[in-house]
């Protein structure tokens, strides 16, 4: 019989192997980061405890694997899989054995825990499979406890897209619960130290395509601490966790608690707990980003290999629509106030379908990590240095996908050697910039970086900006519309266009934030 480093061990190989698969599934109740992932962590941190500690005793190990699971719970399922270690050791610490007897009692209260533990308790998810197995349990005849389990837990996965629409509408099961399962797998295997079973894939977990239906969350981070404290009040926690978001998880005991929500304010939640005791084990993760991610590495499998592929940085809705139909496959949600970092960008490029990859930052504070990420990525990078959104968009008009990386490149540099890119934006605060006395609120106008006009004018402003650009007689303005448009700026371009029909104008809802017009000229 195994002991207990061994079956978490084995969990952790189970889990680890399934990772990559139960990533992809994830779809449901809301994107929560990569669940496989999340669940490989938690089970990791829990077998890095046990490496360390000179506990002995069952109610020792069992009190280091309670509180490892609980300050390395990642995500929603990790939290819920930290209650399901908690009820397993609840019964195990008093019991001291791996009795059939003890494992089905451990079964039942870690369902039980699990279900303490969430809010408003969703059928068709980890909820469903760990309470099946608990079920199974105690029927279980002697000595098939393992088998009968395990079985119960598959069939529950498979069972997970009658429960839930969203998951049967995009032809896969619950990814907390095959995750779950996996795990099961593995702590049987390291229990009875036996090899590690196969995994029985459903049909159901095997139909991953590129229809698969990820959408984001309402709320953009998941964010996630234990707070440390005395006498901690679980009921106040939970209420005022609960005003800044959804999926509120709020679980521990009297002195440490693990908080997990989706919120669009990581800020005050780490508030709410620093107000009460100590914070540790802070993970604030972009759901949004996570997702898009998953999409495009979805998407890949169905991807034909190019020469060349792009992976370009842009802010807007709009803007990467017109992106994608110049045929950039990868793209990267960013900009001002937004840049993202290398390791984002190294695993779109290492991600491409491509021979080699070019990469348009579009922001001159994306450069550095652009520049980085080409150094660390694996295959043939190169950077362009297109320093805003427009001009990347100029540059990717050169794009053939069937030319190398190397000809891509020098294009895409030679379009924007010959571009001009400009910006109207707005002035935070009172300042003295390139010879400009700047009021707190005046509209920017900035031609290549330079400020060459401030104004309590948009109009004013904006036609400085094109004057500007039309004095070098370009032959087309790219005009790209921010989230929220002003009937000025196109009135203003408008009027410019009648009054230069020797230049050719083209406008385009961007959808960026912070700036209501962004130009390119060539």
């Amino acid at each position: 019989m195994g002991t207990v480093r061994d079956v978490v061990r084995g969990a952790r190989r189970a889990i680890e192997a399934a990772r990559p698969r139960i990533d992809d599934l994830n779809v449901y109740p809301v994107p929560d980061g990569d669940t496989g992932t999340n669940l490989a962590l938690t089970v990791a941190a829990i077998d890095d405890a046990l490496a360390t500690t000179s506990a002995r005793s069952p109610a020792e190990v069992a009190a280091v694997v309670r509180r490892a699971a609980l300050m390395g719970a990642r995500g929603n399922s990790g939290v819920i899989l930290s209650q399901i270690v908690r009820g397993i050791c609840d019964v195990i610490a008093l019991t001291g054995d791996g009795s059939d007897g003890s494992l089905a009692a451990a079964l039942q209260e870690a369902s039980d825990a699990a279900y303490r533990g969430v809010r408003e308790p969703i059928e068709g998810t980890i909820l469903t499979v760990i309470r099946a197995m608990a079920e199974a349990a105690a029927t279980a005849a002697e000595g098939e406890l393992d088998a009968v389990v395990l079985r119960a837990a598959d069939d529950a996965v498979a069972r997970t897209p009658e429960l839930l629409a969203v998951l049967r509408d995009n032809g896969v099961v619950d990814a907390g619960g095959a995750g779950l399962a996996e795990i099961a797998r593995g702590a049987s295997a390291g229990l009875r130290g036996t090899a590690l079973p196969a995994t029985r894939v459903t049909a159901a977990a095997a139909a991953i395509t590129v229809r698969h239906g990820d959408a984001p969350s309402r709320y953009r981070y998941c964010t996630s601490y234990v707070v440390s404290g005395r006498s901690i009040d679980h009921g106040a926690l939970e209420v005022a966790v609960t005003r800044l978001g959804d999926s509120v998880l709020v679980v521990g005991d009297a002195e440490a608690v693990k908080i997990h929500v989706h919120t669009d304010d990581p800020g005050a939640a780490l508030s709410i707990g620093t107000a009460v005791g100590v914070i540790a084990a802070v993970e604030i993760a972009d759901m949004h980003e996570q997702v898009a991610g998953r999409a495009r590495r979805l998407a890949s499998v169905a991807e034909e290999r190019r020469a060349t592929d792009v992976v370009i940085v842009v802010a807007g809705a709009g803007n990467a629509a017109i992106a994608r139909s110049l045929g950039a496959r990868n793209v990267i949600e960013g900009g001002p106030t937004m840049n993202p970092s290398a390791g984002v960008i190294v695993a779109a490029a290492d991600g491409a379908a491509a021979d080699g990859v070019v990469v348009l930052p579009c922001d001159a504070n994306a450069l550095m990590a652009a520049r980085a990420a080409a150094d660390a990525a694996a295959g043939d990078v190169h950077v362009v240095e297109a320093r805003s959104i427009p001009v990347g968009l100029a540059a990717l008009v050169a794009y053939d996908p069937a030319e190398t990386a190397t000809r891509n490149a020098g294009a895409m540099a030679a379009v924007v050697a010959r571009a001009t890119g400009a910006a109207v934006t707005r002035a935070v605060r009172a300042a003295t910039l390139d010879g400009h006395d700047v009021a707190a609120h005046d509209w920017l106008g900035l031609v290549d970086d330079r400020l060459i006009v401030a104004s309590s004018d948009l109009g004013t402003t904006v036609l400085a900006v094109l004057n500007h650009l039309l004095a070098t007689a370009p032959g087309v303005i790219t005009a790209l519309v921010g989230e929220e448009p002003d009937d000025t700026i196109r009135q203003t371009i408008a009027a410019a266009a009648t009054a230069n029909p020797e230049v050719e104008f083209e406008v385009h809802d961007g959808g960026q934030p912070h700036y209501p017009l962004l130009l390119a000229s060539e």
